[in-house]
C-alpha cells in the first residue's frame, strides 16, 4: 500500500500547490506609482464630458429619475443577469454611503483595475473592462466633476449572487483573461484623428462593447465579433449589431449615426427605445465633434453578421 500513500500524498501536494497558485494569480492588483502620477489635479468642466460619455447616470441614478434628479447617484437599479442580480452602488458624494471619502487614486483603481479602496475586486457588471482603456487624466477630470455633485444618503442593496459567483476572489482570474488597456481594434498609423478619437470614446468611457458584443461562457466579450450585437443581459431581447455587416447599420451614413446619437431618431424616423434611451440621452450631452468621431469609428471597424440568433431586435 506504499504506492497508495505516495499517490495520496502527491495529490495533496498538487492540490495545495494549485490552491496557492490560484490564490496568488487571483490577487487584486492596484495601479503602479507611474500611472497614479499621471492623474493630475483634474478639471470639472472636462470631467462633465467624461461623466456623460461614461454613462454614469444610466446605472447609478435612482431608477426613473428625470432632470436634475439624474445627478443624485444613489444607485439601486437591479441588473438581472444569468450570473445573478447586480445592484449598482451609491456613488454620490455621501462619505458614508457613497464615495465622498474616496481619493482620486481610489477612483482610478476602481475604473482602471476594478479594485475597491479596501482592496477587493469589483464585479465586471461595473464596466471597468472598458474603462481600463481610459486615460488617467480623464479619470482625474471625472473625479473633479463628481465632487460637484450632491451627497445623497442611502446605501443601495447588496448584489444577489449564487455560488460560485459570490466569491469575489475568483474575479482576479477573470481579469487575467479579459482585462486589458489595449485597444480592441488595431488601426493603421495613418488613421484620421476623428476615427482614433471615436475608438477611444467607444472602446473606453462609452463602453459600447459591453452591451453590443456577444459574450462567451465566462461573461467575457468576444472581441472577434466586436459590436456585432448580442443577446441582452436582461430579459429575452437583443442588442443590435452596430457594425456595417449583415443585419447591422451599414446602410447608415456617418451623419445618420451622429444624428441618432444627438436626437434619438433613426434614418427611418423611428425613435430610440429600451435601455438605449438613457444611453442616447447621455450621448446628446457630448460635443458634435465627439458624436462625429464615434460615427467615424463605427464606419471604420470590421463588419460582422449579427452576433445573436435570428430574432427581432429593437434599437
Amino acid at each position: 500500500m506504499a504506492w497508495l500513500r505516495k499517490l495520496v500524498g502527491t495529490v495533496l501536494v498538487l492540490g495545495v500547490a494549485g490552491a496557492a497558485a490560484g490564490w496568488l494569480l487571483s490577487a487584486p492588483v492596484k495601479l503602479d506609482a507611474d500611472t497614479l502620477a499621471q492623474l493630475g489635479p483634474g478639471d470639472a468642466a472636462r470631467g462633465k464630458r467624461i461623466f456623460y460619455a461614461g454613462g454614469c447616470t444610466s446605472c447609478h441614478a435612482k431608477p426613473g429619475s428625470q432632470g436634475d434628479a439624474r445627478l443624485q447617484l444613489v444607485g439601486g437599479l437591479e441588473l438581472k443577469t444569468p450570473f445573478g442580480t447586480f445592484v449598482p452602488p451609491n456613488i454620490s458624494q455621501d462619505a458614508k454611503d457613497g464615495i465622498g471619502a474616496w481619493t482620486v487614486g481610489d477612483l482610478a483603481n476602481a475604473m482602471l483595475k476594478g479594485v475597491s479602496p479596501s482592496g477587493e475586486h469589483f464585479y465586471p457588471a461595473f464596466p471597468y473592462a472598458s474603462y481600463a482603456r481610459m486615460k488617467p487624466s480623464d479619470i482625474a477630470d471625472l473625479y473633479a466633476f463628481l465632487k460637484t455633485l450632491p451627497a445623497v444618503a442611502g446605501k443601495a442593496p447588496d448584489n444577489s449572487l449564487a455560488f460560485p459567483f459570490n466569491i469575489r476572489r475568483g474575479i482576479g482570474l477573470w481579469k487575467r483573461l479579459y482585462l486589458s488597456d489595449q485597444p480592441v481594434i488595431a488601426l493603421p498609423d495613418v488613421t484620421p484623428e476623428p476615427v482614433l478619437a471615436g475608438r477611444y470614446l467607444v472602446e473606453g468611457p462609452g463602453h459600447c462593447g459591453e452591451c453590443h458584443t456577444p459574450r462567451d461562457f465566462a461573461g467575457g466579450t468576444k472581441k472577434s465579433q466586436w459590436l456585432a450585437g448580442a443577446v441582452a443581459a436582461e430579459g429575452s431581447g437583443v442588442v443590435p449589431n452596430i457594425t456595417s455587416g449583415e443585419g447591422g447599420i451599414g446602410g447608415w451614413s456617418a451623419s445618420d449615426i451622429a444624428n441618432y446619437l444627438e436626437t434619438g431618431f433613426t434614418p427611418e424616423f423611428d425613435s430610440v427605445g429600451g435601455a438605449m434611451v438613457d444611453v442616447q440621452r447621455n450621448m446628446a450631452e457630448l460635443t458634435p465633434d465627439d458624436r462625429a468621431a464615434i460615427a467615424a469609428y463605427l464606419k471604420a471597424i470590421p463588419p460582422h453578421p449579427n452576433g445573436y440568433p435570428a430574432r427581432k431586435s429593437a434599437n
